[in-house]
């Protein structure tokens, strides 16, 4: 039997190393299935790694929960999604966080909780009662982290640099939103080889796959440059 420390880190490791590869997830998950004899242990670490991580991160653990689910339903091992189930609104909650903080990543959490509604780990009551509570976490079409300056009203003296914290939360800074791009890039890219691979030819269905998958884009990402150089070019001439 496999020592319980070194299982627990090793699988810590691959949650913190998760990208927006199918590969890194399916790895995972494997792994946590290999021990699946230590699988609340391992539940632990996935709500550990989505309280202590950035944004991007819990993104990715996000999606991970997905193909988790997925092999541990195949594998006739269903203590991983009744724990998932059980937690699910302390997974969203770190995923999402009220505080807006986590509003880029209000997308992923919507596009995974209707494929585990698919998968029959979550009962659609469940799911449209979840869809509610993000409804109030959707406050913006960008992470509010590329945002500098005022916010909710606060006067300019208020404002914080990026890698600081803002309502109890850490920003990202310019690297991890531009990793965030990069890996959303990445999930597009393999959304339209998937839908080519399948011989799809229906525009309209494409679409609505591409807007599911979409979280932020170069667009937003220049735009909130912009408006963070007009905001601070007020406060210096205002």
């Amino acid at each position: 039997m496999a020592d319980p420390f070194e299982v627990r880190m090793r699988f810590t490791s691959q949650l913190q190393h998760l990208n927006a590869s199918v590969t890194s997830a399916q790895k995972a998950a494997n792994y946590a299935l290999k021990n699946r004899e230590m699988d609340e242990d391992l539940h632990s670490c996935i709500l550990e790694q989505l309280e202590r991580n950035n944004m991007n991160n819990r993104a990715n653990i996000m999606y991970f929960i997905e193909h988790l689910c997925d092999l541990a339903l195949r594998e006739h091992h269903p203590e991983f999604t009744r724990m998932i189930e059980r937690d699910i609104l302390r997974v969203i909650d770190a995923v999402a966080p009220s505080d807006g903080s986590g509003a880029a990543n209000v997308k992923v959490v919507r596009k995974v909780l209707h494929a585990l509604q698919q998968k029959k780990v979550l009962m659609a009551d469940t799911v449209a009662e979840l869809e509610e509570c993000l409804k109030e976490r959707d406050i913006t079409p960008a992470h509010p982290a590329l945002a500098e300056g005022p916010m909710n009203g606060a006067s300019s003296k208020s404002s914080m640099p990026h890698g600081s914290r803002f309502n109890g939360s850490v920003r990202l800074d310019k690297r991890q939103i531009e990793q965030r791009i990069e890996e959303d890039r990445e999930r597009h890219k393999r959304l339209r080889e998937s839908i080519w691979a399948v011989g799809g030819d229906d525009d309209a269905e494409f679409e609505k796959m591409w807007d599911d998958g979409s979280d932020i884009g170069e667009d937003d990402y220049l735009a909130a440059e912009e408006d963070a150089a007009e905001r601070r070019q007020t406060v210096e001439y205002g």
